[in-house]
């Protein structure tokens, strides 16, 4: 579960960085590179944090509603937080 904790940070905040940070620069100022390099570290965190989400639901079971809204949780901006404060934390 640590691991699944930490992965899920490191989404979420390399999809706010994506979003807030390297889109604009990319749109307003045409710098793509950061898109480039975050967008491509983002998307092997999604996906390691989708894998791993599907693991833990086999290894803690967790029901569907709760896995639904653990990937939910990775799709909307700063979801991760409300993930880890009502889904993750003390459920080890």
């Amino acid at each position: 579960m640590g691991l699944f904790r930490i992965v899920a940070f490191l989404e979420g905040f390399s999809w706010i960085t994506l979003l807030f940070f390297a889109v604009p620069m990319k749109y307003i100022w045409n710098v793509e590179l950061y898109v480039q390099k975050i967008g491509m570290a983002h998307g092997a965190l999604f996906i390691v944090y989708i894998v791993l989400a599907f693991f833990l639901q086999l290894k803690i079971n967790w029901s569907r509603n709760h896995l639904l809204i653990i990937l939910i949780g990775s799709i909307v901006p700063f979801g991760f937080l409300y993930v880890d404060k009502k889904c993750l934390k003390n459920k080890t």
